[in-house]
């Protein structure tokens, strides 16, 4: 150890001789690959301290493993109640469905997502790509007693009243951002990113439960959308981060054209 001081001593005393500023005053601070060696006079004494720190290097590509999504969850409804292809996938019997039929709890229809995410630093990382993979999970409670049903596929009325009545869908995903990051010296400052995400739905089941049957799941496909593409976008301000996505794709093939959005927080290091 005392031959690694003397080392970096004697570098200092080097770079104090040689390294002078336009003045020509001595400097008395020495850069040695990634450690910076300030040089500190004792006051009324002719010795010398020495500081020696590391400069923290930034990388060109950073990796975040856990950034997780918790937000609330609600549906853009465009579906023409009452058209032939609407009835042919929602049985109201006499009286078709409406809007109504279809209305969501939305204090508790939720969305939580967890990424793996990548940012690559194209200039001075004030302007970045993010990128990654990750699972999107939606929880859309109905506030009515509609079950969804398979073979054949549809939407009903129910005969009882459901407690809890949800569908809950799932996707692998995969988004792509450009990142501004407008305070590239803090470490939790200022950012803003958006884009686009692509998903492929790997599960749905309708849940449900009430007095007379208890807890059931149904699981099927319910025509819906196996592909989904949205917008997506996320801002950071200091150590709070929000996330935004939109369904471009409706979440149903037929009948319904409901597109699914969400807002919330994000727990994520950049």
């Amino acid at each position: 150890m005392k031959k690694v001081i003397v080392a970096i001593a004697a570098l200092f005393v080097a770079g104090n001789v040689l390294a002078q500023d336009d003045t020509g005053k001595k400097s008395d601070t020495v850069v040695v690959g990634n450690f910076t060696i300030i040089k500190k006079n004792k006051p009324g004494s002719d010795t010398s301290d020495f500081e020696i720190s590391k400069r923290k290097k930034k990388h060109v590509v950073s990796t975040n493993w856990g950034v997780f999504d918790l937000g609330f969850a609600n549906l853009r409804d465009q579906t023409v109640y009452g058209s032939a292809d609407a009835n042919s996938y929602m049985l109201g019997g006499a009286q078709p469905f409406t809007k109504a039929d279809m209305k969501l709890r939305t204090t508790k229809s939720s969305n939580v997502n967890i990424w793996v995410m990548q940012k690559l630093n194209v200039t001075k990382n004030v302007f970045n790509l993010k990128y990654g993979i990750g699972l999107e999970m939606y929880n859309f409670r109905y506030s009515t007693n509609i079950s969804y049903r398979e073979n054949p596929v549809r939407i009903v009325r129910d005969t009882v009243q459901f407690s809890k009545n949800k569908l809950y869908t799932a996707y692998i995903s995969v988004p792509f951002m450009v990142n501004f990051n407008l305070t590239p010296k803090r470490e939790k400052g200022l950012s803003f990113s958006a884009g686009v995400s692509a998903g492929y739905r790997i599960g749905s089941r309708n849940k449900q439960e009430s007095q007379q049957r208890g807890k059931q799941k149904i699981k099927g496909d319910f025509d819906l959308e196996q592909w989904r593409v949205a917008y997506i976008a996320d801002l950071g301000l200091g150590p709070i981060r929000v996330y935004g996505s939109y369904s471009v794709t409706p979440l149903h093939e037929r009948g319904l054209k409901q597109y699914p959005y969400a807002v919330g927080i994000r727990f994520s290091n950049w």
